[in-house]
């Protein structure tokens, strides 16, 4: 507990640090011959949730800023709720000044270096790090932000590393691809809504210059754009462990609904849906269902929510 006012600013952050040792643990992971150490929490992130709280806090109402220390999370509680205009659905890129003064004298005192850089580096070291991105709620008069400790993917890293190396990313760069490396790719809307971004134009910065050059790849177009990490760069930092359903090409997904229909004939799409993969787009079911139907080889019988599915006779003989 530092409630003493005996600290400056400066002495107050280093104290915090320095006086929770969890903040000081490290994992040891597997790199070719040797092992490289990461922290459970990276000293940058830490200090800018605790500069955070004390630069953008409301000082009309009286309140603790709390750091409340999970075995996989690190969630910090203040008082008082968000500055006018900043949402957590916005907090990435809005900017309000809540405390003018004390913004200048942190920034003067090197504590953060401008106003509304505090949560784009958060994104970025988090998500460079194979963790989730930071977790941003309001309860009824109080902020809390939540930062995971578990690293979720550690080939991550590499990837992120090696892509430095060759194309010197940017902030915005990294962010975009820490997302799209913890995940078995993104639909444009996905990417919008994780990034915060109000429409797709706003994407342009982020995710053009990965898909020029080659990091990135994509299928489909407008609304049904979907982005992902080349598999190549997959294999190389070690994330192809396992298939995925979810980027099926159309011919596989319509030979695996075949062979299900095969089986468990006279099935609704969710049925069909559940047993040949959860994680398949269920619009990539209905379109290749539509199509089946399209060409004979399927029937369907009833409406809506009734409506079931078998192969059509002839081609149920021939089979």
């Amino acid at each position: 507990m530092w409630d003493d006012y005996s600290l400056s600013p400066v002495e107050l952050v280093d104290v915090v640090w320095q006086g929770v040792p969890d903040f000081r643990e490290a994992y040891e992971l597997p790199d070719g011959l040797f092992r490289s150490r990461v922290p459970a929490y990276e000293e940058a992130v830490a200090r800018e949730l605790v500069v955070n709280a004390l630069v953008h806090r409301p000082y009309t109402q009286r309140g603790d800023v709390f750091l409340n220390l999970h075995p996989d999370r690190l969630e910090v509680v203040n008082a008082g709720r968000l500055p006018l205009g900043v949402t957590p659905r916005n907090i990435l890129h809005a900017s309000r000044r809540r405390n003018d003064g004390l913004a200048r004298v942190f920034h003067d005192l090197k504590l953060m270096e401008r106003e509304g850089s505090g949560f784009d580096l958060m994104y970025d070291r988090l998500l460079t790090s194979g963790r989730a991105a930071p977790v941003v709620s309001e309860g009824i008069d109080s902020v809390h932000v939540v930062i995971p400790r578990r690293v979720i993917h550690r080939g991550v890293i590499q990837l992120i590393a090696d892509a430095e190396k060759r194309h010197n990313l940017t902030q915005r760069e990294r962010i975009a691809l820490g997302m799209l490396g913890q995940s078995e790719g993104m639909s444009a809307a996905e990417l919008l809504s994780a990034l915060e971004l109000p429409n797709p134009a706003a994407l342009r910065p982020w995710i053009s210059r990965l898909v020029e050059s080659g990091l990135v790849a994509q299928t489909g177009r407008t609304r049904a754009t979907r982005y992902f990490v080349e598999p190549a760069l997959i294999r190389e930092a070690g994330l192809d462990d396992q298939t995925a359903l979810i980027r099926i090409q159309p011919h596989r997904l319509r030979a695996l609904i075949l062979e299900d229909l095969q089986r468990f004939p006279g099935s609704g799409r969710v049925d069909i849906h559940r047993r040949i993969g959860a994680e398949i787009h269920g619009k990539s079911i209905v379109r290749a269902l539509n199509a089946l139907i399209e060409e004979g080889v399927v029937s369907a019988s009833g409406t809506k929510r009734w409506r079931t599915y078998q192969l059509a006779t002839r081609h149920g003989q021939e089979r």
